[in-house]
């Protein structure tokens, strides 16, 4: 399944987040806790080279707790500043002291010269991985548009949020091309892709896939069906248990992969991680 997803908005957005670095004293980075690799765009590395950054593994509520300190670990080990962070939970104090480790030594610098500052903190992050979400969870209003599906964020967006703190709301932006196509079926898999482009059944055969290997039992337990079949009879599996039926009687496959999809984004399926450290350091 060769998936890749640039379109035109996304060149620009790169040009704006370039153009108002300049302007930043900490960037935010937020990637989705279920793929902590894969959600990070490879480019931000060369482009916030120099900028304090630290980076916040969203919808940690929807991960697996084992994966994502096992990814703390990882990116602490590399002296990145990381914490988990759930959305859902409306508690953003861990997210809130991590940013505030990160911008004191520009405010202590300002303080020297009797300047009360204003930190001014940049969000990025891949499409869909919530960063308008955090933003309204940090301001504790909904002051950024937020969406369940990517390019909700279309221009720069700044929020002041007290006399201390602006943040920088910005669009998501993936990279031209994904040299590993498993990367780009995970970021199928948490929507970080239009789903319009994609082929939806095969998204579903290959999550069964995954799931079957790395979480046994989790689909019997959702719509008991029998694991040791092949993918395409448990995707008809699910669909029976679900009643995805055509107008004509028939079983609706196409509906029951968008259903397994469904569930699997929101976390109905459990706390799934698509991704585990050990896959890098193996190289």
């Amino acid at each position: 399944m060769d998936i890749n997803w640039y379109p035109g908005h996304m060149a620009k957005a790169k040009r704006l987040l370039a153009d108002q670095l300049s302007r930043v004293d900490v960037v935010v980075e937020l990637c989705d806790a279920r793929l902590p690799y894969s959600s990070r765009n490879p480019d931000l590395d060369k482009l916030l080279a120099g900028k304090k950054r630290v980076l916040l593994l969203n919808k940690a509520d929807l991960a697996d707790p084992a994966a994502t300190s096992a990814w703390l670990n990882y990116f602490r080990a590399q002296g990145i500043d990381a914490a988990p962070y759930s959305a859902s939970t409306g508690k953003v104090k861990d997210a809130l002291a991590v940013i505030d480790r990160a911008a004191k030594e520009a405010v202590e610098r300002a303080a020297q010269k009797g300047i009360r500052k204003t930190v001014k903190a940049m969000v990025v992050g891949v499409p869909n991985v919530g960063k308008s979400t955090f933003i309204n969870s940090y301001a504790g209003k909904a002051c950024a548009k937020t969406g369940n599906k990517p390019g909700v964020t279309k221009g720069k967006q700044w929020i002041r949020l007290s006399k201390s703190v602006e943040l920088l709301d910005t669009p998501g932006i993936l990279w031209p091309k994904f040299e590993d196509q498993k990367v780009g079926l995970r970021l199928a898999l948490i929507g970080s892709i239009r789903d319009e482009i994609l082929n939806t059944d095969e998204l579903a055969v290959e999550l069964i896939r995954f799931l079957k290997t790395q979480y046994p039992g989790i689909l019997t337990e959702r719509y008991e069906v029998e694991e040791t079949q092949k993918e395409t009879e448990l995707l008809c599996g699910i669909a029976e248990n679900r009643k995805c039926i055509t107008k004509g009687g028939e079983l609706d496959y196409s509906k029951a992969a968008a259903l397994l999809i469904d569930e699997f984004r929101s976390g109905k399926l459990g706390k799934v991680t698509l991704e585990w450290p050990k896959e890098q350091e193996n190289g």
